[in-house]
């Protein structure tokens, strides 16, 4: 977003103004704006995991910013979210938090963060918030007594139901979630609960799209699909699919909208072409030298 001061326009000499706090404050996003949005606009959530990439999704005007755990397989090459740390998604949130000015910005909660008590997701989501610059966090699964106590610390919460990685183990792979009638249905009231406990926004993975339209009617607050069909109250990707940088097969559900991983590789062979033939550096890339520098270096050094 475009840093707005009070210095002086170039070659007018008039003073632009300076935005007060609440012309500022209004453009940030809020939980309790992105709660109340239910049924009046479609949502956009993408993932990032540092400044940049925060700051870009704050530019292309998302709604939200997620810090996933996801970061351990796109961000740092491991197979899966399980052994991403609570240090290390603070580590990620801080930076992200540097970029996203406007968007909503939310901090996945990992694995081990908040499964043992109650008491030791208060403890991190605080961690997340303070440390690393969250403004909500999101926890996976029918935890109702961890929204609450969250919630009730002051941090919004955004619940996570159907596909839950941080369960990959107890569900026998990355597979669709609610197929049947009796899953489905305890979804649905797993859903109700956690908006009876406090969470803002919900989002489903893998599941089938009759079962998302089915959630997203009966419960008041926001709903967000990840292969979960058209009828949430938005959708979310995760960036690095989204921009093609990822060489693994890509889920059903994801559109690349680029292919930045073939722009990237091209770049850097670039790069290096150049510089092995010679033609990087250029002059006028080259800092100009001193009138007589370079005389003056070979006469003390000896040089021909």
């Amino acid at each position: 977003m475009e840093k707005k001061t009070g210095h002086r326009a170039q070659g007018t000499g008039v003073r632009k103004p300076e935005r007060s706090q609440s012309e500022a404050a209004a453009e940030v996003v809020t939980a309790p704006e992105i709660r109340a949005s239910k049924g009046t606009r479609r949502l956009v959530m993408v993932t990032a995991v540092d400044e940049p990439s925060a700051r870009l999704a704050d530019l292309a005007g998302v709604d939200i910013v997620l810090v996933g755990d996801s970061l351990g397989m796109a961000a740092l090459g491991r197979p899966d979210t399980l052994s991403v740390t609570l240090d290390e998604m603070i580590h990620h949130t801080r930076a992200a938090a540097a970029g996203a000015k406007r968007a909503l910005l939310v901090a996945d909660m990992p694995f081990g963060s908040y499964q043992a008590s109650v008491a030791d997701a208060v403890r991190s989501a605080c961690r997340l918030v303070a440390e690393g610059g969250a403004r909500a966090v999101k926890l996976e699964g029918p935890r109702c007594d961890e929204t609450a106590a969250i919630t009730a610390a002051g941090i919004p919460v955004m619940g996570h139901l159907g596909l839950t990685p941080q369960a990959v183990h107890r569900l026998g792979g990355y597979r669709v979630q609610g197929r049947g009638v009796e899953e489905a249905l305890r979804l649905v009231e797993q859903a109700r609960a956690l908006e009876r406990a406090g969470a803002f926004l919900l989002v489903l993975e893998a599941i089938p799209a009759p079962l998302a339209a089915a959630v997203t009617r009966r419960v008041g607050i926001p709903t967000i699909g990840i292969g979960a069909g058209p009828a949430c109250d938005g959708q979310v990707l995760v960036l690095a699919d989204l921009l093609g940088l990822s060489d693994a097969p890509a889920p059903r559900f994801v559109r690349r909208y680029a292919d930045l991983g073939r722009v990237v590789r091209d770049a850097i062979a670039a790069f290096a072409g150049d510089v092995r033939a010679g033609r990087y550096p250029a002059p006028d890339e080259t800092y100009p030298s001193p009138p007589g520098l370079a005389a003056a270096l070979a006469k003390h050094l000896g040089d021909d």
